[in-house]
């Protein structure tokens, strides 16, 4: 799980995760489970596909990626899955969470294809 401490400065938190694999994602499932009391208001994910990129190209480029699903509201201890929701997008490599403002998450999941080389 990833818990970040209360912002009292304007922004969020957020963090990059590389998938295993380049591809296409068809579910997305955020799990809030056991933060009862700080969970985040809302999280949205931001994503690109990137070939053998340096985390210091990374992190500055991140906050312009596109979405793969906007800013969806988040409830306690709970299971919030998407499908529907995710946004039309080609194959990606990595994911940018933004926990808004800040919060708990047990949990990301992201199904999809295996992109073809």
């Amino acid at each position: 799980g990833w818990e970040t401490k209360r912002r009292r400065a304007p922004g969020y938190d957020w963090c990059i995760l590389a998938l295993g694999k380049s591809g296409k994602i068809e579910k997305i499932e955020i799990d809030t489970a056991h933060f009862k009391g700080n969970f985040p208001a809302e999280v949205s994910i931001q994503a690109v596909y990137l070939e053998n990129a340096t985390d210091a190209q990374l992190i500055p480029q991140s906050m312009f990626w596109s979405y793969l699903l906007e800013a969806q509201p988040m409830q306690m201890d709970h299971i919030h899955e998407y499908v529907n929701e995710i946004l039309k997008h080609e194959k990606i490599s990595h994911i940018r969470i933004n926990m808004i403002p800040d919060g708990g998450i047990s949990r990301v999941r992201l199904w999809g294809k295996i992109a073809k080389s």
